[in-house]
């Protein structure tokens, strides 16, 4: 059974119908979604996804500031989770150990963003407005000392 992991209505039906729309079949998710069932979105289309160690992506997470971290995925029966990051990502995090950025194609089976089904449960859950995670962001994160701000910030 379906538990429900809380996203006010507004944002969850904005980030299911933006989920969703991101699948080659939206359809087909909102299908699987209403018989309580993950629906498959093959990564490529608009974002791919960066797998890490749950207790990684757990981490790492609370170094991001919240108005910039996009949608995070996690499945804790396989102790693994999934950022949504931007289609260049494999560029940028391809020295980063922990991390292993999904190719184009790769299938996300994910839930809808206010239940947790099979295991799977949004931590980040998509808000609709097209969020994804920074891989610079990410990649600070996820080393010693978390993100840092450019030189430039400092004048």
């Amino acid at each position: 059974m379906a538990l429900p992991t809380s996203p006010p209505e507004p944002a969850r039906l904005a980030g299911d119908n933006w989920l969703a729309n991101c699948a080659e079949w939206p359809d087909l998710v909102r299908q699987a979604w209403r018989v309580e069932a993950l629906g498959t979105i093959v990564t490529g289309t608009r974002w791919l996804a960066a797998e890490a160690p749950l207790v990684v992506v757990l981490a790492a997470m609370k170094r991001i500031p919240h108005a910039e971290l996009g949608p995070v995925l996690a499945d804790p029966t396989v102790e693994k989770g999934w950022w949504l990051v931007p289609l260049d990502a494999a560029d940028h995090l391809s020295d980063i150990r922990q991390l292993r950025v999904r190719p184009p194609g790769w299938p996300l089976r994910c839930p809808p963003t206010g239940w947790q089904l099979c295991g799977r449960f949004w931590l980040q859950p998509p808000d609709g407005s097209g969020l994804v995670t920074a891989p610079p962001l990410l990649g600070a994160a996820l080393g010693p000392g978390g993100p840092r701000l450019p030189a430039e910030a400092f004048g």
